[in-house]
Parts: structure tokens; C-alpha cells; sequence
């Protein structure tokens, strides 16, 4: 059987490409040798000639060279890359299924490379490659769950993980942050629980503001009311201004949306969020729902009255507290 010589892993869940990239790191031993048959490129410093080299490049008092290159092929195929990356993908086409046996070539791409990708077809054709594509969840809960037996040997409930999951989206590097923290103080008292994500996860009030929203949009005060009291009741050191920037932010980001949409922008998440500059196009898709409640002009009015409420604040002629309750009242139907 062939010995696999080059491996191509890619995609949006980069906390199981590095995962993958790990396991062959330890495959390479632990010996001082070890380290000085590894070599590291980073896509835009690099040309295919010297990542080539450095893969053929026998391997010192060692039986494999490991070679780990980020983003090149990416890069070489991007618009604009031109005749240069052309010529560079047309020297791995040529060199990649000829490597010596010894070469470990792993290029990671953290984001999913097209099916019709030259070096994408070259992989899947050649007995010397290895490809795979590493897709986040759409939905991170079982993930959650999972991540937590299997890294951290601790049970988190389904609530708790779904929880979790709802504030943190796809962002799965920041939920295996909070499942560090999770598993740290909960330690060996038992089960993660919906209470503790709620008292050590900041997240839960961007959570709320978004239902909050929700209400507002449907003109269900009372609703949006609970959802405040609950928000301030979890800390209680906030009188109200971290949850007020958190709903000035969430306006601010809806009125970017339904602009972008109205201008007649993409409606998918990825484009939305590059489009309003944020990162989570989770959080993207979430936004381009809850504008589509609002108008422009509707949404426009309410972010001059926030405006108008900070700078009452700031002055101390209102205090958190009463612009909240303002702001619900204004918005609310019944």
C-alpha cells in the first residue's frame, strides 16, 4: 500500500484540523531530533519551490520530515494570484505525487477549498494523498457534549450544553474556552448544569438580548421586561450599562443588516457578516431574521432614541435602569 506522502485538511473547524496536524506532530517521536525534521510555512511567505525542498530535504537522524504549510493553497488560487499562481499550482501538480516516502506534507486550510480545486482533484486521485474536510456544526450542541466526554472526561447535561451552544453558535474555539473553564470549577462535584453555565458564561446576556429583541419586534413587553430582569438579576454589579451597550450593539448590527439587505446585499450569513463586520456568520443569518421584523426607518428611529438615552445617561439626567424600561415601553403593543 502506497505510503501517504501529502495530506490536504480543510474547512471552518479549525480545532479539529489542528487536532489532526497534532497527531502527526507525535507521530514524528519525541526525540531533539524530532524537532529538527519539522519545518512550518505560512501561505503568503511562502513559494511552492521552498515548501517543496524543505519536504524532500532528507530527514536528520530521523526516518520522516514533516512539513506544515498554512493557507498557501488558498492563496495560490485566489483572485488576483495571476500567472505566479498558476505556475506555482502547476509545480505541485507536477512534484506532489513523486515526494519520497519520508515526507509528511500537510497543508491546512481553514476554510473549505472548492470541488473543482486543481489541488483538491489532485488529491483525491493520487494514491500518495490524504484529504479531508472538517465542517463546524450547525448545530454545536452534540459537539459540545462530546468535546467534553472525550478531551475533558466530564459529563455536561443536554440543557446545559444546548445552552452553551445557543450564545456561543458556531465559534467552536470559544466553546471549548468556556468548557475549560466549565470543567475547572465544577471539577469533581458532579455534572455541568444550565446554572453553571449561567453563572460563569458572559455570553448568556448577548443570549437574552437577542430574545429581548424578539419581544420588542413583537411588541411583547412583558416578555421583554422578564428578559431584563433576568439579565440585570445575573450580575448584579451591572446597573444596567453593560446591558444597555448590548442592545445599543444589537441595533447598531441589525440597522447594518437591514441596510445591506435593502441595498439588495447577499442575504447568507458569511456575506452579511463580512458586509457588517463581524465574524459568526451564525450570528449573521440570526440578524438577518430579527431585521426582516424591523423597516429601516423603524430601525432608525430606535437608534437615535438610544443614542438620545446614552447621552441622558452620561449627563445623569436618567439613570440605566429607567432607559430600559423606556425603551421596552416604546416598543411595546401589549
Amino acid at each position: 500500500m502506497p505510503t501517504t506522502t501529502f495530506y490536504i485538511f480543510h474547512g471552518d473547524d479549525d480545532i479539529a484540523i489542528g487536532e489532526a496536524v497534532s497527531r502527526l506532530r507525535a507521530q514524528m517521536g519525541d526525540s531533539v531530533n524530532a524537532d529538527l525534521n519539522i519545518s512550518e510555512y505560512e501561505g503568503e511567505q511562502a513559494s511552492a519551490a521552498e515548501i517543496l525542498n524543505a519536504a524532500r530535504s532528507v530527514p536528520f537522524l530521523a526516518d520522516k520530515r514533516l512539513v506544515i504549510v498554512r493557507g498557501f493553497l488558498q492563496y495560490i488560487t485566489r483572485k488576483g494570484a495571476g500567472g505566479v499562481g498558476k505556475d506555482q499550482v502547476t509545480l505541485l501538480q507536477e512534484e506532489l505525487p513523486q515526494l519520497p516516502e519520508f515526507t509528511r506534507l500537510v497543508f491546512m486550510e481553514r476554510a473549505a477549498l472548492p470541488a473543482n480545486h486543481a489541488l483538491v482533484k489532485l488529491a483525491q486521485s493520487s494514491a500518495n494523498a490524504y484529504i479531508k474536510l472538517f465542517e463546524v456544526p450547525k448545530d454545536s450542541t452534540q459537539w459540545i457534549v462530546q468535546r467534553a466526554q472525550t478531551e475533558y472526561g466530564k459529563v455536561i447535561q443536554h440543557q446545559a450544553a444546548a445552552a452553551l451552544a445557543s450564545v456561543i453558535g458556531t465559534d467552536l474555539r470559544r466553546a471549548d474556552n468556556e468548557l475549560i473553564k466549565l470543567v475547572s470549577y465544577v471539577d469533581d462535584e458532579g455534572d455541568i448544569t444550565e446554572e453553571h453555565i449561567a453563572l460563569l458564561t458572559p455570553y448568556v446576556a448577548e443570549a437574552n438580548v437577542f430574545e429581548m429583541v424578539d419581544a420588542m419586534a413583537l411588541g411583547n413587553g412583558q416578555r421583554a421586561l422578564s428578559l431584563m430582569n433576568i439579565t440585570l438579576e445575573q450580575d448584579p454589579s451591572d446597573p444596567g450599562f453593560r446591558l444597555y451597550g448590548l442592545i445599543v450593539r444589537q441595533f447598531r448590527l441589525l440597522l447594518l443588516t437591514r441596510e445591506h439587505l435593502d441595498a439588495g446585499g447577499a442575504a447568507r450569513g458569511n456575506a452579511i457578516a463580512q458586509a457588517i463586520g463581524i465574524r459568526s456568520s451564525w450570528q449573521a443569518d440570526k440578524l438577518a431574521r430579527q431585521s426582516r421584523a424591523f423597516t429601516l426607518e423603524q430601525l432608525e428611529q430606535i437608534y437615535r432614541r438610544l443614542q438620545k438615552y446614552d447621552v441622558e445617561m452620561k449627563t445623569g439626567q436618567i439613570k440605566p435602569r429607567l432607559a430600559l424600561d423606556l425603551l421596552v415601553a416604546s416598543l411595546s403593543r401589549q
